[in-house]
């Protein structure tokens, strides 16, 4: 199983921020926004990850994250030119996926909640070829939007006017590699992108399509906006202060899944040790050791 982040975009919505920068390197709270995907996929013990980039951030991306191997993961980049759809990102990692399952992720989504993991590993093969995670909002006609009948998916409306529901489909999705092929032939939306919502119906009506809600006790932001970003940050810190651990922490998940040693551990603290970040890492090298 491999990995794709998708954190291409024009950020539109938090112009001048990201008229210089991808709204996916911006901070939220103490960490860059993309880690906070990436951290999502690691637990679910993916190693192998592909990031989407436009053309003129990639190399900011790269300076960034680097190679993955200081996170014990191995990370590849393309670029998107232009913002043609989420679908595209199936398309554009066709030869990096080589007929495996996916878990796609879009960059500007931060999930929290237990077993999340479990879901995103366990395989698709079977009945169920592909996996959308669904969470309650208030505003469901922003979203693409999942409904049931008898228990089961039976339509995703995207941005409907008259909500059957309401949960939105999230910005995580687990496919089997059948998704390539969908997405490459779908017709493009009539604002030009190959749209993720067609792929998700495919399944759906052939039977193969299961939906995880996200309920109580699991948070999903989608940090798109200025006021969800501080919205974001605010949850970050709020749950870092009181529980004493650090949410996102790749170094942290890199160790607990066995990819890094501890002496790995504790050089990435010491070259960080000037920031709250490297000092939580020294925590867990003095508990460690």
């Amino acid at each position: 199983m491999k990995g794709i982040v998708l954190a291409g975009g024009k950020g539109s919505r938090l112009y001048p921020l990201t008229l210089p920068i991808s709204k996916q390197l911006l901070p939220v709270y103490d960490k860059p926004m993309i880690y906070y995907p990436l951290a999502t996929l690691m637990q679910a013990g993916i190693r192998e990850i592909m990031v989407i980039t436009d053309t003129q951030q990639q190399q900011s991306f790269k300076d960034l994250l680097g190679t993955g191997s200081h996170w014990g993961i191995e990370l590849v980049y393309v670029t998107q030119d232009a913002p043609r759809g989420i679908a595209e990102a199936l398309i554009l990692a066709e030869d990096f996926l080589s007929g495996d399952e996916v878990v796609l992720i879009l960059g500007d989504n931060l999930f929290h909640g237990p077993s999340l993991a479990e879901k995103l590993s366990a395989s698709v093969e079977g009945e169920s070829r592909a996996i959308v995670f669904a969470h309650p909002v208030r505003d469901p006609e922003r979203y693409g939007v999942i409904s049931f009948e008898n228990g089961c998916p039976a339509r995703i409306v995207e941005k409907p006017s008259s909500p059957e529901s309401n949960l939105a489909v999230t910005g995580l999705y687990k496919y089997s590699n059948e998704a390539v092929e969908v997405a490459r032939n779908l017709d493009p939306s009539p604002r030009g992108e190959l749209e993720i919502t067609d792929v998700n119906n495919h399944f759906l009506r052939n039977r193969a399509l299961a939906c995880f809600t996200l309920g109580p006790g699991y948070a999903w932001l989608d940090t798109g906006t200025p006021e969800a970003m501080l919205q974001a940050s605010e949850f970050v810190h709020a749950l870092q202060e009181r529980q004493g651990v650090m949410i996102a922490c790749l170094e942290e998940i890199a160790f607990e899944n066995g990819w890094i040693s501890l002496g790995e551990l504790a050089k990435q603290a010491d070259a960080l040790k000037s920031s709250d970040y490297g000092q939580y890492l020294s925590s867990i090298v003095s508990r460690e050791s």
